[in-house]
């Protein structure tokens, strides 16, 4: 038995947020219907094609759910709604600002007939205040949320390399999901969350935010490097590579000197002799640390800094995940369906032996659409119509 399993999410998805929280209840067992528009579907199926034709985004966060075709602006489309909701626990949604309350999808609207529905709205902004109608997307977030300042170069600014405003926001709807699930279990009534991507961002700002608190300097842009702890980041070696460790307290200052570097007197050198004296001093310190890694290759580092306990990793690419010997001895991989046939996906982090995390395929559009209609109790003469009409 999983967790959720007999748990119901219905699910108007687009983009990565939302899908990428419902992906996650569906992980844990949770039957997730995703009801997308007839004909284009969720519009993350069309980003890219690289997954033997399949978008990258979509893959990722659309496993294990049911699609289902259904135009709910049309009369008859909403009689399937609200079929649809009178099975469900949980009910999600990432539509443009107001579209679901008029749609009759508001809490407000829908807590008087189906008083155990929970439902999760995700926004860029939230419900109300002056930027509750704005548009909003992950690297616009990112801008906003401030993220963008303390991140890249010191010439320029620079995104993160995938979504993690969307991400924030859909790790922020599954957990607090999760939490009114158990607090239904106690009060038996359902509840409202309401996630603003930009609130979800700020949160993980915070140490910035801390950081530059009461007008002092925020943390500089530094590239791969850590803003405010030094040396901490990636430094180049012999081999053409780099290779990336951290230093967090003087102990290792000390071991990191004597034997990675081989240059004891530097761990007394006032010019070193404390994080903050490294941080004012990073330039110079730079230059001798680069100057030792010039001799070694990137392994040869990377033995002595694991010699002297000195925090450190690869700097992998994008193949090297792929290959990677921890996960692969932890057998984190494992194979899941897709319209185009079988890829492989990473095994859910943090999931208990107690239960399989459930690794069902990737739908194509509308795949589930007949079938959820005559469980929800319409004819097959019914069902012709509605695709007669344009309703699915």
């Amino acid at each position: 038995m999983r967790p959720l399993d007999g748990v119901t999410v219905i699910t108007l998805e687009h983009a990565i947020a939302a899908p990428f929280c419902t992906r996650q209840l569906a992980d844990l067992g949770a039957r997730v219907i995703k009801v997308e528009r007839p004909g284009v579907g969720d519009f993350a199926r069309n980003y890219d094609q690289r997954v033997h034709g399949l978008a990258s985004h979509f893959v990722w966060t659309n496993r294990s759910k049911e699609s289902v075709t259904l135009d709910v602006k049309h009369p008859r489309g909403g009689e399937v709604l609200q079929r649809l909701l009178d099975e469900a626990d949980v009910l999600v949604q990432n539509l443009a600002p107001g579209a679901a309350a008029r749609l009759g999808l508001s809490y407000e609207a829908l807590k008087e007939s189906h008083p155990r529905l929970i439902v999760c709205d995700i926004s860029g902004y939230g419900a109300d205040g002056p930027y509750r109608d704005k548009k909003a997307y992950d690297l616009l977030i990112q801008s906003e949320s401030g993220f963008l300042s303390i991140t890249g170069s010191e010439d320029e600014p620079a995104k993160a390399g995938c979504s993690i405003a969307d991400i924030s926001a859909g790790m922020y709807a599954f957990s607090n999901i999760l939490a009114a699930l158990l607090q239904r279990g106690q009060t038996a009534k359902g509840s409202h969350i309401e996630i603003s991507m930009l609130e979800s961002m700020v949160e993980w700002m915070g140490y910035p935010l801390y950081y530059a608190f009461e007008g002092a300097q925020p943390p500089p842009r530094t590239g791969a490097a850590h803003a405010t702890i030094y040396p901490y980041g990636p430094f180049p070696t012999g081999d053409q590579r780099s290779v990336m460790l951290g230093i967090q307290n003087e102990r290792e200052w000390k071991a990191f000197c004597e034997r990675v570097l081989e240059r004891p007197e530097l761990a007394g050198d006032e010019r070193f002799s404390s994080n903050a004296a490294r941080v004012a001093n990073r330039h110079e310190l730079r230059g001798v640390i680069c100057q030792v890694f010039s001799e070694f290759s990137a392994e040869q580092v990377l033995e002595r800094l694991d010699a002297a306990q000195i925090a450190n990793a690869n700097v992998n690419t994008i193949p090297d995940v792929w290959e990677h010997a921890q996960l692969q001895a932890r057998k984190r991989w494992t194979e899941i369906d897709t319209p185009a046939g079988r890829v492989p996906a990473l095994l859910p982090p943090g999931a208990p032996a107690a239960f399989d995390a459930r690794m069902d395929a990737v739908p194509d559009l509308g795949q589930h659409t007949d079938a959820v209609l005559r469980e929800l109790g319409f004819a097959d003469a019914d069902i012709d119509s509605m695709h007669t009409e344009g309703v699915v």
